[in-house]
């Protein structure tokens, strides 16, 4: 029996920030990012139109790194002593994932870290409050998915908080918050997108359900992504829409090895998520296309790109990924990042086990050993060749 689980509710397109005048409720807990969303106006609009729905508001702001478990603590007294009974995360994936984090704790603050990180063995939700997401980028998805990834500060490592419990009740996709975003958030949220189709339409759990929202969202993303980051508006719509869609998929076929390679080696290089998924990516496609060369095929025929067979096909998908990032100013290996070969020596091979027991792994098409993970981040750093 398979499963396909989003919000209960998307409301999307001009004016969907409307929707937060009519919901039911006395408090709602605000997670904000950095001072964009204040400064162009967006979160003036969403209090009015909460303070229209007679609802009290408090604002936990400045969640512009990655979150963690001190980072959750530190704020959690916060969110106890108000008593939300909604939790509304506002802005790219750190700080909607920070609030699904605090949103966990303040339901159940027994849990610790580890338990809440054992994938889909989360206690019930919604007893205290219901969850909302509105996303200030296209990439994420954490609107849409079931996931919050949170680095352990203790080890510096970041793990995937993975539950339907975590399903957001509702998310607010107003094309309005992304048509100031900067053209480098745009360019790594937009990778980011890119790996979720890509991810979840080779996945082992992939579904029916999930093959349609995958490639549909990535024909959208290759038709509109490089003209979102030449800020046509038009397109920015568009991307927005499509990484939602790439988000419904992931969130029930989940994803695979590009990402457990980016959840390990980001906070230890300080490559932002997107960016690490857009190095990793073409080198992953290597890596599966012995088991689902067809698959890729497929996709890549879809989005219009040049190839007579399967092999040609999956060639010019990669060729396809590498372009973008050139175009959009990415790089295509973690050296043009600026990470040192000294860095690089020290910790890959720690990385390497852990990212094999990241739990995306498990849902990579072809099985992975820890020598085959360290071969994928050489190979990335200098950009090799795949050939395992």
């Amino acid at each position: 029996m398979n499963r396909f689980t989003i919000p209960r509710d998307i409301y999307f397109g001009e004016n969907a920030l409307d929707k937060l005048k009519s919901i039911k409720g006395e408090k709602a807990l605000l997670v904000i990012g950095g001072g964009s969303v204040k400064e162009n106006g967006n979160l003036d609009k969403i209090q009015s139109n909460l303070s229209e729905a007679k609802i009290d508001i408090k604002v936990i702001e400045g969640i512009t790194e990655e979150p963690s478990t001190q980072m959750v603590q530190d704020h959690l007294q916060v969110v106890k002593d108000f008593q939300p009974d909604w939790i509304i995360g506002i802005g790219g994936g750190s700080p909607m994932d920070a609030a699904k984090a605090l949103w966990i704790s303040y339901e159940h603050p027994e849990l610790t870290f580890e338990e809440m990180s054992q994938p889909f063995n989360l206690p019930e939700l919604r007893s205290k409050a219901r969850f909302i997401g509105i996303p200030t980028t296209s990439g994420t998805a954490s609107e849409i998915s079931n996931l919050s990834v949170i680095k352990d500060s203790e080890t510096g490592v970041k793990y995937p908080l993975a539950d339907f419990e975590l399903t957001p009740d509702l998310a607010i996709i107003d094309p309005v918050m992304v048509q100031s975003m900067p053209k480098h958030v745009l360019a790594y949220s937009g990778m980011d997108a890119v790996t979720h189709s890509i991810e979840a339409y080779v996945a082992k759990p992939r579904t029916t359900f999930t093959n349609s929202l995958s490639i549909e969202a990535a024909e959208i993303l290759n038709d509109n992504l490089l003209a979102s980051y030449n800020e046509d508006k038009e397109a920015r719509e568009q991307v927005h829409y499509a990484q939602a869609m790439a988000g419904m998929a992931f969130a029930n076929a989940v994803l695979g090895n590009v990402h457990s390679l980016a959840h390990k080696s980001g906070p230890t290089f300080g490559v932002p998520h997107g960016c690490a998924n857009a190095i990793y990516l073409p080198y992953v496609i290597q890596f599966n296309r012995s088991v689902v060369e067809d698959r890729y095929a497929a996709l890549a025929r879809r989005i219009g790109l040049s190839g007579n067979t399967d092999e040609e096909l999956v060639d010019s998908l990669i060729e396809w990924v590498r372009d973008l990032n050139r175009k959009m100013d990415v790089p295509n290996t973690l050296e043009e990042f600026g990470v040192s070969e000294e860095l690089f020596n020290e910790h890959v091979d720690q990385m390497a086990a852990n990212a094999v027991e990241d739990p995306c792994t498990g849902t990579n098409p072809r099985e992975t050993s820890v020598d085959q993970m360290k071969e994928l981040f050489t190979a990335a750093y200098y950009g090799q060749k795949v050939t395992i």
